[in-house]
This record gives C-alpha cells, structure tokens and sequence, in this order.
C-alpha cells in the first residue's frame, strides 16, 4: 500500500531508517549526481524526513549539500548514545554526522545532522560502509579494490589498515554481526570474500571466485542465524549462504529477482524476511525459511534504477518501508502487503 512520496534535487541512491529509540521516524536520505565535462563535478546531499506511515507524512526536516554519495549507515543500537549517519563519498572520505533533536525539543519534529568527524580515506572514491557492532570500527569498500578498517574513538577517525582485497570496484562490505572479527566484501571481480581483522594485515579466511556469475554488489548477515549470509549480485541472483565452515562457504539455495540485486535488508523484528533492491526490475519483499527461498511481492512504481531500500523500526502493526531510485530521484515510503500478517518471533 503506498503512503507517500516526493522528488530529490539530485539522483537519490540510499535510504536509512534511524535505528535509535525515539528517532524510528527519522529517515536519512543520499544523492550522487555526476556532472560530466572538462570538469566533472559529482555533487550530492544529506536529506532527512520524518516519517508517520500511519498518518501518510513524509516531511523534509533537514538537508545538507554534500559531495557525491554512495552510502550512508546509521551506527548500531546500543553502542552510542547520539545516533551517528556515516557516509561514503566519491572525495575518497569517510565523515560521520551526529544527529540531535530540532531546536524545539520535540524528538518527534525529526532532527539535525551536524558534521562530527571525517578522515581522507583514500585518492580513490568510497563506495560502500559499515560499522562493526560495537561501533568502534567502519569498514570501507573502494572504487580501486581496496578496503579500509577506520577506527572511530569520540568521533575521531582513524585509519587502522588498508589492503588491496579485489581487482576491481569494491561495492560490498559487512561486519559479521556474530564474529565482528571477520569482514566480508564484494566486488565487481565476482569474488565474495571473508577477512580475519585479527592479524595484521588481515588474513583471507576464504575466498569464492566461482558462484556469482557477474559483480558482487550486497551483502548481509543474518541478525539472528550465526551461520546465515546473503549476497546479492548483477547476475540477479540473491543467494543464501551456510558459514558453519568458514573456510567453505556453502551456496545453499538462491532466487532470480529478475534485476541486479544492489541492496538487501534483513526485516528488524521479522526473521528471514528480506527486502531487496533489484536495479532494472523495481523491489522484492523476499521470505527465507530453512531450504527455501519465496518472493513474495514485488513493488514497481519506481520508473528508474532501485538502489535504496530499508525497513522502518519499531513495533508497528504492518512493515513499513522506504525505496528510491535514481535518475527519477523519487522516495517512496509503502507498506508490504504480504508481510502483514507474519508475528516477530521473540
């Protein structure tokens, strides 16, 4: 069921949830638009909505020019007090912003974001992020193959390693939720990988060069099965990976959503529900049980490339989603209408 929607200023390329207590209503919105020529600009932007599904309020409550971004993740509950947004850009940085209430005090009028840190990471751009649980740590995929482990101490960033770990564009990476020591990347080499953060530099735990047909271009892990992995690829497969062997990942099964398969998102509450950004072929909303893998509902009402996609926390009767897509530059918030009536577990 559609809630609302509006239009961008520039090419929108991801959506975020705020995951913290008292700011679910708050959604982080990105932008990378190239400006070709002599001189190419890539210039992007911050925006921020306050989302009421309920009422179908989609209102804009801050907005920051920035350089072009990729992507931009909110720091895991429970290891800060502030919600912090991250961001990967195409300046080669890696900046963090802080969010604080409106200067009325309501929590619920959304927020302001205000530029807390930030590190060069590299020449190369920054395509991809993410915090470790305890959010002592962002791990940083780049346009050159490499990735970077940036540590982050009040705000302060700094570079702990960096290592060439494909031969092409870096667009995947993800902390293991359950052994924080481990890093999994992606990349457009079609290799999915896994590091070890323990030794330095960092050892290859393992490597798969053979499954994914064209660019690795997601990953995530499971919130609740240790053992459970998602990758997602241009070849339009999202497949469901076995980790009890970590040198010999399992491809247990897989599903064809008909476009490359750019974003995925593990429902907060709901386990095994998936919802996936699937470029030229709009979103899915995606069920996992044990063996097999279901779609359940697609949504098309994006006319352009679908990048962004995220779930809205808190304990609402129906899933709440926002998507975007990019040369349209439109956001949509909708509510599945599958998932409904699916009880969270717990």
């Amino acid at each position: 069921m559609d809630v609302a929607h509006c239009y961008l200023e520039g090419n929108v390329d991801a959506v975020e949830f705020c995951p913290h207590d008292s700011f679910h209503h708050v959604l982080g919105a990105s932008t990378y638009t190239l400006q070709e020529g002599d001189h190419p600009n890539r210039s992007g932007s911050i925006s921020l909505y306050s989302v009421d599904a309920e009422k179908g309020n989609l209102d804009l409550v801050h907005h920051v020019e920035t350089v072009g971004i990729f992507d931009i993740k909110w720091n895991p509950v429970g290891a800060n007090v502030v919600p912090l947004l991250a961001q990967a850009d195409a300046d080669g940085y890696l900046r963090i912003h802080s969010l604080v209430c409106s200067g009325n005090g309501q929590e619920n009028e959304g927020g302001l974001l205000t530029e807390v840190g930030g590190e060069n990471v590299s020449s190369s751009m920054c395509l991809c992020l993410d915090w470790n649980p305890s959010a002592t740590s962002i791990s940083v995929g780049l346009s050159d193959g490499s990735i970077s482990i940036v540590t982050v101490r009040e705000s302060q960033l700094n570079i702990q390693q960096t290592w060439v770990a494909h031969d092409f564009e870096l667009w995947a990476t993800a902390f293991d939720t359950h052994q924080p020591q481990l890093v999994y990347t992606g990349s457009d080499d079609c290799r999915f990988s896994c590091w070890d953060l323990r030794e330095s530099p960092s050892t290859l735990a393992f490597q798969n060069a053979k499954t994914h047909k064209m660019g690795v271009c997601c990953i995530a892990k499971s919130t609740t099965d240790p053992n459970k992995l998602l990758t997602g690829s241009y070849d339009e497969y999202l497949r469901v990976w076995d980790l009890r062997s970590i040198s010999k990942p399992i491809n247990e099964s897989s599903i064809c959503l008909g476009g490359g398969v750019w974003r995925i998102k593990y429902h907060p509450l709901i386990p095994d529900l998936i919802l996936a950004a699937c470029m030229h072929n709009g979103f899915a909303v995606v069920s996992i049980e044990k063996d097999s893998v279901a779609l359940m509902e697609t949504y098309d009402k994006h006319e352009s490339l679908a990048y962004g996609a995220d779930w809205q926390r808190g304990g609402r009767k129906r899933p709440v989603v926002a998507t975007c897509s990019f040369y349209d530059r439109l956001l949509r918030i909708w509510m599945p209408e599958t998932s409904g009536n699916i009880t969270p577990s717990g």
